[in-house]
């Protein structure tokens, strides 16, 4: 770690949220395996671990499951939605026509100039991200968020961000994809969460968020800790306020294994 861990005063109510694209998962593989002995102490101490994805409902459903997490609720699409626990509920919703009715109606030769799942054959999908084609089919089945590549220049891309605002539009530039929605984001998400996890036990949680991306920095100045995983394939996160008072740590190693190296630091610290 480049700062020092702050002391968490109690474990019993402490909840992690994590991105997983190029930090609870490899940026080029999406394995997680480096990170396997820091999710198995989470499981053990009986430690929630809330995923916080660009990812749709339908993909994080067996990712959940097979991490070990399904009794917990996930941040999907950005920010844009919660999947609850124990939930599979996948259908597309009318945000998501909305969306697509929207940006189809922009001026064809801007239109033109973006990409986005919609446009894409699961295919396609699959060549851009890596997923196979089995997993580029859950990641089209889409609630909330759109996301793309922009193809154009830098001006047209203002022009473009510029009127979908003006259609109320929120638009993120995550590590590989620019998502379109009608708003919400990691951190009020994780937010939301927390609150409900007050109302429910009459304490309050202690967060904790890890990401690698601009669509994960509110999330991680929110969090009571919050981790910056350094991401090689892109140019990352730049200094953060919180950093100055160790409120957000960096790690000294990229994607899962840096995920775990964290994590177990955490515990460690928070045990003594």
């Amino acid at each position: 770690m480049t700062n020092a861990i702050l002391p968490l005063p109690d474990i019993a109510n402490l909840i992690i949220f994590t991105d997983l694209d190029g930090t609870l998962l490899d940026h080029e593989t999406y394995s997680y395996t480096e990170a396997l002995p820091a999710l198995a102490r989470l499981r053990e101490l009986k430690i929630p671990l809330v995923l916080a994805s660009s990812k749709t409902a339908a993909e994080i459903i067996p990712l959940r499951q097979e991490l070990g997490f399904s009794h917990c609720q996930a941040i999907v699409e950005n920010g844009s939605g919660i999947l609850e626990g124990e939930t599979d509920t996948t259908q597309s919703g009318d945000k998501y026509q909305s969306i697509l009715l929207a940006l189809n109606a922009l001026p064809p030769a801007l239109r033109s100039q973006y990409e986005g799942f919609s446009d894409w054959s699961a295919e396609e999908v699959s060549e851009r991200t890596g997923l196979s084609i089995e997993q580029a089919v859950r990641a089209k089945q889409r609630r909330f968020s759109e996301p793309g590549l922009w193809l154009g220049t830098d001006a047209s891309r203002d022009e473009f961000i510029t009127a979908l605002k003006a259609d109320g539009f929120t638009v993120l530039q995550g590590g590989r994809f620019m998502t379109l929605s009608f708003g919400g984001n990691k951190a009020e998400r994780m937010v939301e969460i927390i609150r409900q996890h007050a109302s429910g036990s009459g304490h309050q949680a202690i967060s904790v968020a890890l990401g690698d991306a601009g669509n994960d920095v509110a999330m991680i100045e929110q969090a009571d800790l919050g981790v910056i995983i350094p991401n090689p394939a892109h140019g990352g996160i730049p200094p953060l306020a919180g950093e100055a008072t160790g409120q957000v740590i960096r790690a000294t190693q990229a994607g899962p294994r840096g995920w775990n190296e964290t994590i177990m630091s955490l515990l460690q610290a928070a045990a003594k």
